[in-house]
């Protein structure tokens, strides 16, 4: 049986993608804004090709800097690379992107579309800090071009992910943005249902909610699938449970070896292969004697009362910021004796203050491959930058944009059974 074909649009990383090829599907291609997105997306792709060519020590040898970005993918089929598109989706582009898409289809028809647009301007977060509440921001608007990809390749599904604040963030005429976004997927031919989803009962040690609506072409109704939950039997710290402990400041970003692992839960939920022993961003940011100072405390109050810190309870001269009235849980600890930890936010790649690693002698945030197994990719993912220098930074902004890659794989593989 030949493989169903997908279309990516605001792919990112490539966490939604990971977790369809996963469970079968083929890509056509990804579209995503921004250009380290696209590079990670790539080197994931022609880390594929390579694996399943024989070729595999090309990649690591890549991975360790013995070789450049150019010369790796070189070693991959051209095709390979180009399914892979930097672009800001948008109405001046949007026929460009049309045509290299159907020069990738080659005649075939696309059977799936996936993915979400940037969540930012629906976030209640967002929404917060933003002294319009994002009324009229143009991302809110994104869902009317998602709309022409329907119309165009007429898939028999797609699968749209977004925040929770899509379900109540208004429009400037008071009107739901989600039920006029359900009202034009309606009008391109497609009946949308929506579920409200948690990563954690689907593998993922992270309380991350998220809606996944789901439209079916021509269909009436009760068509979404039964998504199959995992029982919530582990607890956070097996996602620290190998990697080499490190202070603040230290660590490496290109492939060091893990420590002997006796768990199960990294091999189940696809994090670790049995054959695969190295990480890469096992690298801690350094930070201040202050910051320090805040996380013990956050940590010996979890550790002794089970107590999250509260801002307006640390030491005066630890309290450096005005804002005395919320985001009061700015410190806080990634708790490794509960079944899932905070969502994992792409705020991560300016501070780590909200993730904060639970073991004091550490006393420190927590690395990128740390968030990255939060959201389960796998350990030989590797993120890229624009430059092709490594950069935590950017690490950071694209694993907290992602979409844990089990709940990806569990939505998928629940298609495939009504299909």
């Amino acid at each position: 049986m030949e493989k169903l074909r997908y279309l990516d649009l605001f792919a990112g990383a490539g966490g939604l993608s990971e977790g369809f090829i996963r469970a079968g599907y083929m890509p056509v291609s990804h579209v995503e804004m921004d250009t380290a997105a696209c590079y990670t997306v790539k080197t994931r792709l022609a880390y594929r090709w390579l694996r399943e060519h024989g070729k595999g020590q090309i990649y690591d040898s890549y991975l360790n800097d013995q070789i450049t970005r150019d010369r790796f993918y070189s070693e991959v089929p051209a095709k390979v690379l180009d399914s892979v598109f930097n672009y800001e989706i948008s109405w001046k582009n949007i026929e460009e992107i049309f045509e290299k898409i159907d020069k990738n289809l080659k005649g075939k028809k696309i059977d799936l579309i996936v993915g979400g647009p940037p969540c930012q301007a629906y976030s209640l977060i967002g929404r917060a800090r933003d002294e319009k509440g994002m009324l009229g921001d143009g991302r809110n608007y994104l869902y009317k071009l998602y709309g022409e990809f329907l119309k165009r390749y007429r898939p028999k599904y797609f699968v749209f992910e977004n925040v929770l604040g899509l379900l109540s963030a208004k429009d400037t005429d008071e009107q739901l943005h989600f039920d006029k976004m359900r009202a034009l997927f309606k009008a391109c031919g497609y009946k949308t249902e929506y579920r409200q989803l948690n990563a954690a009962d689907y593998g993922a040690l992270q309380n991350r909610q998220r809606i996944i609506l789901i439209g079916k072409l021509n269909e009436i109704k009760d068509f979404y699938p039964v998504i199959q939950q995992v029982e919530r039997k582990y607890l956070v710290r097996e996602i620290f449970a190998d990697l080499p402990a490190l202070q603040a400041g230290e660590g490496n970003i290109r492939p060091v070896q893990t420590q002997d692992y006796q768990g199960e839960y990294l091999y189940e939920a696809g994090i670790k292969q049995a054959n695969h022993q190295m990480v890469t961003f096992h690298s801690a940011r350094p930070n201040t004697d202050q910051d320090k100072e805040i996380y013990r405390i956050a940590v010996t109050l979890w550790n002794t009362e089970h107590k999250r810190l509260s801002y307006v309870d640390l030491p005066e001269h630890l309290r450096t910021q005005n804002n005395t009235d919320s985001f009061l849980d700015r410190f806080k600890v990634v708790a490794s004796d509960i079944d899932c930890s905070q969502t994992v936010v792409a705020h991560v790649a300016k501070d780590g203050h909200y993730f904060i690693h639970p073991d004091i002698q550490q006393n420190r945030s927590l690395t990128p491959r740390e968030l990255a197994r939060l959201q389960t990719f796998p350990d030989d993912f590797y993120f890229e930058s624009v430059s092709g220098k490594p950069s935590r930074t950017t690490a950071f902004k694209q694993i907290g944009n992602a979409v844990p890659v089990c709940l990806a794989e569990r939505v998928a593989k629940a298609l495939l059974r009504v299909w």
